[in-house]
């Protein structure tokens, strides 16, 4: 049974960031087997990890609508698998598939029940499964991901995010038993900033677990298209994350 570690916060938060940083993390220790689902429909999780990705799972999904895709032969439940299975992305390091945007107009209940159960037995093949989700929590509260080990929210060093963080806590809840463990993270931060935010941060509920500072090199990272994969190992922002991981129980 894999580990399940989810990351969830509103855009530009630095989320896919911890995201990478979490990846990152279990490799360089070699703490087993990784597959990376990025469940954001603003997929730039590949991108941060240095993978290219040629299809994504929506994409493929959308193709399966049209009667007349399925070969001759071929039942329409072992068609959608074949393509899932194409939308893997391999590599010596870790896995990556790709959610993609949402779907349009039809019904996707049939192919969507057999995304969960795919992902169920894909899923089971690997050590630690680390999804890269949107705030809305769609594919947990859809069960596409089946349940969360850790959650983990990312606020950037504002109020507003602070709030954010909160709102996403409240679908949590929502969820009842799907996540186990929600941790509150507070990235891009300055020296005086969780003692400013103290209060915004105690509305959330959410038990906050460390910072990860303000680090220019990500900043220069991001604007070279280089990958956060390959930050140096004594790098502000991945001591941080190693940290935070260490005191979750990771």
């Amino acid at each position: 049974m894999p580990k399940y570690i989810a990351v969830a916060g509103k855009g530009g938060t630095g989320k896919t960031t911890f995201a990478s940083l979490i990846i990152k993390y279990l490799i360089q220790n070699k703490m087993g087997t990784v597959l990376a689902v990025d469940a954001d429909p603003n997929a730039n999780l590949s991108e941060v990890l240095g993978m290219e990705v040629k299809t994504t799972i929506s994409e493929l999904l959308e193709q399966t609508k049209d009667p007349k895709s399925v070969p001759v032969g071929m039942s329409k439940e072992v068609f959608i698998e074949y393509k899932l299975q194409q939308s893997l992305v391999e590599s010596k390091k870790l896995d990556l598939l790709v959610m993609g945007n949402p779907q349009g107009a039809g019904c996707y209940c049939y192919p969507n029940d057999l995304l969960r159960k795919y992902l169920e037995r894909l899923s089971n093949g690997y050590d630690y499964v680390v999804v890269d989700n949107e705030a809305g929590l769609e594919h947990i509260s859809r069960k596409t991901i089946p349940h969360v080990d850790w959650l983990f929210v990312i606020s950037d060093a504002s109020a507003r995010g602070i709030r954010s963080a909160g709102r996403v806590h409240e679908l949590v809840r929502s969820l009842g038993s799907a996540v186990k463990e929600e941790l509150l993270i507070v990235t891009k931060t300055k020296t005086e900033s969780l003692v400013n935010l103290a209060d915004e941060i105690t509305a959330t509920g959410i038990e906050l677990i460390g910072d990860v500072p303000y680090d220019e090199s990500i900043a220069t990272f991001d604007e070279e298209g280089k990958a956060l994969f390959d930050l140096p190992d004594n790098n502000v922002a991945v001591n941080a994350a190693k940290e935070i991981l260490i005191k979750a129980g990771i």
